[in-house]
């Protein structure tokens, strides 16, 4: 099962994701714990040419393109391979990251990122995409105040980030499904817990769905 975590900027997913992999893991389940960009040794050195601060002049194209380069390589290298061995894979960003920051943040066609991140991935799509909604002003803060290392994707103004949260908005609307909206607003511990109640919601009715 292929399950992935969205959300803004300070939104918890990478400490979020590693408790529920250990919740998985507790109940006997193999898990995969992964992130894009930089899963794979190739996709780190990816990750370092996007986040370098000094790439200030990196056209939004070129960022398309070494993101879906990175997921190419995530896909098929890791998370296909971990997929058929019959683990759960747990990644930090996914597909929806490209839509919502390079289509709605930065205003590329979608169509086109569409057809890019379909060639890139052989057409994986998640099980499961939880998303951890916090407030754009509040996310934000919580990153600066969480002595981070500032990345390339961090000088943006806040009005881009404003357009990625929309973006997400009207990715949930259109396939509402596959989405779990968590309110990453509370503490670790609540968030975690409504983590966990929500697979326990989704692993039930798929099983009644398929009896």
């Amino acid at each position: 099962m292929f399950i992935t975590f969205e959300g803004p900027e300070g939104s918890g997913k990478t400490t979020q994701i590693r408790r529920l992999a250990d919740f998985l893991l507790s109940q006997g389940r193999q898990v995969l714990t992964t992130r894009q960009p930089g899963g794979t040794e190739i996709g780190l050195q990816i990750r370092h040419i996007l986040h370098d601060v000094h790439n200030s002049a990196m056209t939004p194209e070129a960022e398309i393109l070494l993101y879906a380069a990175d997921r190419a390589q995530h896909v098929g290298q890791l998370i296909r391979p971990a997929l058929a061995a019959g683990q759960i894979v747990l990644c930090d960003r996914y597909v929806d990251s490209t839509i919502a920051y390079q289509g709605y943040g930065r205003g590329l066609d979608l169509d086109t990122l569409a057809k890019i991140t379909k060639f890139a991935t052989g057409g994986l799509q998640p099980d499961l995409t939880f998303f951890l909604d916090i407030e754009v002003s509040a996310g934000l803060a919580r990153r600066e105040s969480g002595q981070v290392e500032m990345n390339r994707m961090d000088l943006q103004q806040i009005a881009f980030y404003e357009r990625v949260y929309q973006g997400y908005e009207t990715l949930i609307k259109k396939d509402p499904q596959r989405w779990r909206r968590i309110d990453a607003n509370q503490s670790i511990r609540a968030v975690q817990e409504q983590l966990q109640n929500t697979w326990t919601a989704f692993i039930a009715d798929r099983a009644a769905a398929s009896n």
